[in-house]
């Protein structure tokens, strides 16, 4: 079987969510005799080698502009897939909902995982926002399967597209105790701070968790690991928030240095808003964090109703209350932490997320074969 993967900015290089998900799928894949082809962005890679830990390459130009970079490179990445000799085109951006047709043309059969609520994101307004959404309804009408990675997120397919899809959650990294030393590169203690992950964008709520800690009487720092790779006004203002106790220390490249502030922070605290199951949030769990969450439907899927979590609202005060409710139960601190890695049940295991997205494609591609020959 081969299985061509479309819509990351490509293998090895990990940036965000999709990155980490579609190494972890290809190489698993890969073990498995599957023939995974990915489609990379160009611009990115300076060298560019034909194959990587036996999955195939394939460069594909772009330009890097926020509204066409994904739109331009999923269109010609879908164009050359449809014209291999592949079986099954797996398409991870949601950008190529409406280009669902092409591989009809030669008779692909196509899966997409249609991530988040899109849409709704504060940095796609106006066109950008209505594009999504047509995005989203083409893509339940042009691909053979849609996969959704939560439940929550299934009901909001039901709810506004009617259709039905495949739940198949992200796997979460497995633990790796780190050297509690490297603490020392950031200045920091055990226990000392509240940790925040995550791009420095409105969907990620980091602006009211910094406005609210900067209000609360807490003796505890708060550390913010993330950034965005281009100018930006959001994340420059946030920023103006830097003091001694609210520390900005952008992108932290090396595992092990961020596994470390994960396994020694506090609580971890996860503003997201409009994704589903949250690979941030999956790093959080895996490192036996306590975390304050965002009370969304797809928080609450994955801390259990507050099984494994506590929840806030979206409001400054709601996280000043949170936090100052967390800091004076330092016993359930440590029992969240003992406990949270519990919730990482098979459905956020690598390899039976491996297994169910394999299963998907060979079902697709035995139809396909079936087809063929009639």
């Amino acid at each position: 079987m081969k299985v061509s993967i479309i819509g990351t900015r490509g293998y090895p290089y990990v940036y965000g969510g999709f990155e980490t998900f579609v190494k972890e799928l290809s190489e698993r894949l890969v073990k498995q005799n599957v023939e995974v082809h990915i489609y990379c962005q160009r611009d990115l890679f300076k060298e560019k080698p034909e194959q990587v830990n036996g999955i195939h390459l394939h460069y594909i130009p772009t330009v890097q502009t926020k509204s066409l970079n994904q739109l331009i490179h999923s269109f010609l990445s879908i164009v050359h897939a449809s014209c291999s000799t592949g079986d099954v085109i797996l398409v991870v951006n949601l950008a190529a909902g409406p280009m669902g047709w092409i591989p009809k043309i030669t008779g692909k059969k196509t899966i997409m995982n249609v991530d988040g609520l899109e849409w709704l994101r504060p940095k796609w307004k106006g066109l950008g926002a209505w594009y999504f959404k047509f995005a989203a309804r083409l893509a339940t009408k042009l691909y053979d399967v849609i996969v959704t990675d939560a439940n929550a997120m299934r009901e909001v397919y039901l709810n506004e597209f009617s259709t039905d899809s495949t739940v198949i959650a992200y796997g979460a990294p497995e633990f790796k105790k780190a050297d509690q030393s490297l603490l020392s590169l950031f200045n920091l203690y055990p226990n000392d701070y509240y940790l925040i992950v995550g791009r420095l964008i409105p969907d990620n709520n980091a602006d009211l968790i910094v406005k609210a800690f900067a209000r609360a009487n807490s003796a505890k720092k708060l550390v913010i690991v993330g950034d965005v790779p281009y100018r930006d006004k959001y994340a420059e203002d946030l920023k103006k928030y830097e003091t001694d106790n609210i520390r900005f220390v952008g992108y932290v490249k090396d595992s092990n240095e961020l596994m470390a502030l994960y396994q020694n922070c506090f609580v971890y605290v996860h503003g997201h808003k409009y994704g589903g199951t949250n690979p941030a949030m999956l790093k959080a769990m895996s490192n036996n964090c306590a975390i304050l969450a965002l009370d969304t439907v797809f928080n609450r899927e994955m801390l259990n109703n507050g099984e494994f979590g506590v929840f806030f609202e979206e409001s400054e005060q709601s996280v000043i209350n949170a936090m100052a409710l967390i800091e004076s139960e330092p016993i359930r601190v440590q029992s969240l932490q003992n406990k949270v890695a519990e919730g990482l049940t098979d459905k956020y295991n690598w390899d039976a997320v491996t297994q169910l997205y394999r299963q998907l494609m060979e079902d697709l591609s035995n139809n396909k074969e079936k087809s063929n020959s009639l």
